[in-house]
């Protein structure tokens, strides 16, 4: 599974003005079904419906995020963590969008949403299976700027 991944409006403020630290929060990834309906202006995890269900291997609230790292090079500032997966166990998961928020803010306050496929069409992690969500190469997100005197 792989998608593009989609920046909150409220994200890019929060990252200016301090509120997240890239370098030290903790990062969750959660699951939602097809009954969510996203939002770009949408900005708190506790303020969105339709997460998946807790069980069958998914635990409300996602998982953490690995490896995180906000590095820049060459002018490019990437975010970036190791995939994310989940593994189906006593029956299926079933998703339609996965979405990071910052969990280290008291407002648990979005970051990025997927669409890991993007007909769009649910996904299924099958009983004994393990789901994995590919970051791409440039990481969930780039930020960069260019001088021109």
């Amino acid at each position: 599974m792989s998608g593009t991944w989609h920046i909150y409006d409220s994200f890019s403020e929060r990252m200016a003005d301090g509120t997240c630290d890239l370098d030290n929060d903790t990062f969750k990834c959660a699951l939602f079904t097809s009954s969510h309906t996203p939002a770009q202006t949408d900005d708190a995890y506790s303020a969105l419906a339709n997460e998946v269900a807790n069980g069958n291997g998914y635990t409300t609230g996602g998982v953490t995020l690995t490896s995180v790292t906000w590095v820049e090079s060459g002018g490019t500032v990437t975010f970036d963590c190791a995939d994310i997966s989940w593994t189906a166990s006593g029956g299926s998961i079933v998703a339609r969008y996965a979405i990071i928020y910052d969990d280290t803010d008291a407002g648990k306050q979005l970051v990025a949403l997927c669409l890991p496929d993007d007909t769009p069409a649910d996904i299924t992690i099958t009983d004994g299976n393990t789901g994995t969500l590919t970051i791409a190469g440039t990481g969930v997100f780039q930020s960069s700027g260019s001088w021109t005197l």
